[in-house]
């Protein structure tokens, strides 16, 4: 019998932000990742008709924790994040690290480390759904700023997001993805799928369309990041970007 897939709503807040509400369908339980703030997302599940069970935060930032408190107080959900960020994420009920397994209902999600971001953010993947929700590691055309890590953790996270399926899509948390495109035909001018790419994304934020989910597919030739050869092409890429 086919699975019903996971039905995954997009809901943006603040300037760029997106918070990401994850219902499954056959136990009910619905996820919410990196609640920015709470109103917009008890709103969106209410919609639905959705029980809020559960956020899961990728790490400590402020504008990915916002909501915690405010959400469990009004739906009594459990929140799990990264254990190496607990004392910065005083709301957590549960702490996980890489290699952990986390649940929603009946699917179930491997916990990543990626570090580099933040030092201890980690990354939630689905694989029986091809999804997996990455926080602020890797972006449409980007990568996550190097605040607390360094060029070589961010280039392994590169190296490991690049050994899923090409369809896996990719639940990043911003829409950076017309800023990023710029920048990114400046270190492969030569690249078509990027110069279409960059066309693509510049008709839809004219139109006002949010530009992910992505696909590993579309990274893999499109993402300077993704595609860097070493860790030290991708610290040069990352201080060009800085400097933009």
């Amino acid at each position: 019998m086919p699975v019903t897939p996971l039905e995954i709503l997009r809901i943006p807040v603040l300037s760029d932000n997106y918070v990401w509400l994850v219902h499954e369908p056959t136990s009910k339980a619905t996820m919410v990742v990196d609640p920015a703030v709470a109103e917009p997302v008890l709103a969106a599940a209410a919609a639905r008709g959705w029980t809020i069970t559960d956020i899961w935060n990728t790490h400590w930032h402020p504008d990915h924790t916002g909501g915690n408190a405010a959400i469990k107080e009004a739906t009594g959900c459990t929140i799990t994040g990264p254990a190496a960020e607990f004392e910065r994420i005083p709301t957590l009920d549960r702490q996980v690290k890489g290699g952990d397994v986390v649940r929603l209902g009946d699917r179930q999600a491997e916990v990543w480390d990626v570090p580099a971001h933040t030092a201890g953010h980690i990354a939630y993947h689905f694989a029986g759904d091809n999804a997996i929700f990455v926080g602020d590691t890797l972006f449409a055309m980007g990568c996550g700023r190097l605040f607390e890590g360094t060029a070589e953790q961010m280039y392994a996270n590169m190296q490991r997001l690049a050994t899923l399926d090409d369809a896996t899509r990719v639940y990043c948390a911003h829409e950076y993805t017309l800023s990023n495109a710029r920048f990114a035909i400046t270190v492969e001018p030569e690249n078509e799928a990027l110069a279409a790419r960059l066309k693509a994304v510049e008709r839809a934020r004219a139109e006002g369309e949010a530009t992910v989910p992505t696909d590993i597919g579309a990274e893999r030739a499109t993402n300077p990041f993704l595609r860097a050869q070493s860790a030290a092409e991708l610290a040069r890429i990352r201080a060009l970007k800085d400097a933009a």
